[in-house]
C-alpha cells in the first residue's frame, strides 16, 4: 500500500497456494505473453494504481491484474470493448507492438557507499519512489542499469534512461524510533529520485 497506515497487519496464509483459482493462472499466463510486447510493466502498474480506491481495496491480487490487462488491451487497440464484453473476437487481433531499443551507456552519478537523500516528490502519476522512503537518508549499495525511468515510461512520455541504485535505509530512518534498531531495508531507486547528502546540506 505504499507505506500507508491503517490497513492492519499483513495476514500470512499458511501453505498459501500460488493460485487460489484456476482463472488466476490464466491471468498470469496472459500477462507473461503480453508484457513487453503490447505494454510496459510500468504501464501495467500504472493502470492498477488508476483503479478507483474502493474497487482496488475490494479486488484480489489477480483481479487487479485482470483489470489492468483488460484496460490495456482495449487502450492499445488489441481488442475492442465489444469483444471484451462478449468474449468473442470480431476479427484478428491488432494493436502496435512495443519497439525496443538498446540502452545507452550507464551514466551513474553515485557509487556504492555514497550517502544520499531521497527527494520528497508527489507526482500525479506512477512512480517507483515509495511514500515511506521520501525525504529519507540512505546509503548506495549497488549501481544498476541504466533502466527506463518508470515515471515517464508508464505514461509513454519519452524514453528517459537512468541509473538505478539499491539504496539501504535503517528501519528507524523510514519508520521512526519504534522500528527495530537492527533492521535495514534496500529499495531500488532511480537517479532522479536522489540527491547527495552534500547537496542536502
Amino acid at each position: 500500500m505504499g507505506g500507508m497506515h491503517g490497513f492492519g497487519p499483513v495476514v500470512v496464509e499458511k501453505d498459501e497456494p500460488v493460485f487460489h483459482n484456476r482463472w488466476e493462472g490464466s491471468v498470469r499466463a496472459i500477462m507473461r505473453r503480453t508484457v513487453g510486447r503490447i505494454y510496459h510493466l510500468d504501464e501495467f502498474r500504472n493502470v492498477v494504481e488508476r483503479m478507483p480506491p474502493a474497487e482496488y481495496l475490494r479486488a484480489s491480487y489477480y483481479e487487479r491484474w485482470l483489470h489492468a490487462l483488460e484496460t490495456l488491451m482495449v487502450e492499445r487497440g488489441v481488442i475492442t470493448l465489444e469483444e471484451l464484453r462478449s468474449g468473442r473476437a470480431n476479427g484478428p487481433a491488432t494493436g502496435a507492438n512495443i519497439q525496443h531499443e538498446l540502452a545507452p551507456a550507464l551514466d551513474a552519478r553515485f557509487k556504492p557507499g555514497d550517502k544520499v537523500v531521497t527527494r520528497n516528490l508527489h507526482p500525479a502519476g506512477h512512480t517507483r519512489l515509495p511514500r515511506y522512503a521520501r525525504g529519507k537518508r540512505g546509503v548506495v549499495r549497488t549501481v544498476n542499469g541504466p533502466f527506463l525511468l518508470p515515471d515517464r515510461n508508464a505514461h509513454r512520455g519519452g524514453k528517459v534512461w537512468e541509473a538505478c541504485y539499491a539504496v539501504e535505509f535503517t528501519a528507524s530512518e523510514l519508520w521512526g524510533d519504534r522500528a527495530s534498531a537492527v533492521d535495514r531495508v534496500c529499495v531500488d531507486l532511480w537517479q532522479s529520485y536522489l540527491r547527495s547528502e552534500e547537496d542536502e546540506a
